[in-house]
């Protein structure tokens, strides 16, 4: 119940009160007007209570209805926010897997590019650790090269001298000369360099030098037809780098020392150059070589055309001749045509034609 409920009520109760103490007082026909006042004070005072109370419990059932409104729509409210929150967070857990998951997966790639790096250093190291297996990495480097830059007529593999059975890696024909290539540098000296620094300059040097000698003791052998040169293949631009910085206090430069033993080092690049060089000087041989049986083919055609003049002439001097004669016959025959025309006739001939009596005296 609300207060003006409660306080309806407590003024009705003094209300009451007041009129049993004045009807206490007064007479007994005061009694029945008072009684009947109070009757009609109390219905009037019952239908106002009432009404109150009607608007009270409208006004409370509007508002309790209201409220449950209110509270209906705010939990449906709650409850799709929360759906939405659920639905969100769901979606951030998801993202932050898959996040996740990439990361893993990146990790693993990262693991496992690192493993094929180890195993590729390995190798490398493997294969730059023998002498066998770097002569083979300088001989497939070798190859490549000349496959790319020369036709394959022009150049040979492991060539054998046959004076002294020394096997060179390769050659270049430039013509009736060779050209001889070495491909196995001394790589383990220079691997000894990158890890000792300094110290090892000493036996780099030590070691292209002692090469650069056996490729011109084995290889430039010009009774063998090759050119009083040869070429030194180092199959690294680093390699070959440090080859030409270095120097030796006792023998100067290191690329110096070789090109006085006629033996030219040469890197992957500066050899392709060389043998495009050498591409360029076989084309003009071919070019000379085309031109050369050209001039031939033209001498030929040229005896041939003077060969025809001769005919020609014989044949002219003979059609002339011809002619000659053919006139001749065409006058005599019409000489004798006109004898004979006066024969006809009935006349001699003032003389016979010279013609039948020349044939007749022979």
């Amino acid at each position: 119940m609300t207060p003006l409920f409660w306080l309806a009520i407590a003024a009705a109760i003094v209300i009451i009160g007041v009129i049993i103490w004045s009807a206490a007082r007064r007479s007994e026909s005061q009694i029945s007007a008072a009684r009947l006042e109070m009757q009609n004070a109390l219905s009037a005072q019952g239908q106002a209570m009432t009404s109150q109370i009607n608007h009270l419990m409208q006004a409370v059932t509007q508002q309790l209805g209201q409220v449950r409104q209110d509270l209906q729509t705010g939990v449906a409210s709650s409850g799709q926010l929360a759906t939405e929150a659920q639905r969100e967070v769901a979606q951030r857990l998801q993202s932050s897997t898959d996040v996740l998951l990439k990361m893993s997966q990146k990790i693993g790639e990262v693991h496992q590019s690192s493993q094929d790096l180890s195993r590729a250093a390995q190798t490398l190291q493997t294969v730059l650790g023998g002498a066998k297996t770097r002569g083979t990495l300088g001989e497939i480097a070798l190859d490549r090269l000349l496959e790319d830059a020369l036709p394959r007529a022009a150049y040979e593999t492991q060539y054998r001298f046959a004076s002294t059975g020394a096997i060179v890696d390769a050659i270049v024909r430039n013509g009736e000369r060779i050209l001889s290539v070495d491909s196995k540098f001394p790589l383990e000296s220079y691997r000894r360099l990158v890890e000792m620094g300094d110290d090892a300059f000493r036996e780099f040097s030590l070691a292209v030098r002692k090469h650069a000698d056996s490729i011109a003791e084995r290889y430039i052998l010009p009774d063998e037809h090759t050119l009083d040169y040869a070429l030194m293949f180092v199959p690294s631009e680093g390699v070959y780098y440090e080859l030409l910085m270095t120097e030796d206090p006792k023998y100067g430069k290191l690329d110096e020392y070789c090109r006085s033993k006629r033996v030219f080092p040469v890197s992957p690049n500066t050899f392709y150059a060389c043998l495009s060089a050498i591409a360029l000087s076989l084309q003009g041989q071919k070019i000379e070589e085309n031109a050369r049986h050209l001039l031939a083919s033209l001498e030929g055609l040229k005896k041939q055309f003077n060969s025809f003049a001769e005919v020609y002439d014989k044949l002219g001097t003979h059609l002339r001749h011809a002619q000659l004669s053919y006139e001749d016959a065409g006058n005599r025959l019409t000489r004798a045509q006109n004898s004979l025309e006066q024969m006809s006739q009935g006349t001699l001939p003032e003389a016979a034609p010279k013609a039948v009596g020349t044939t007749s005296g022979e």
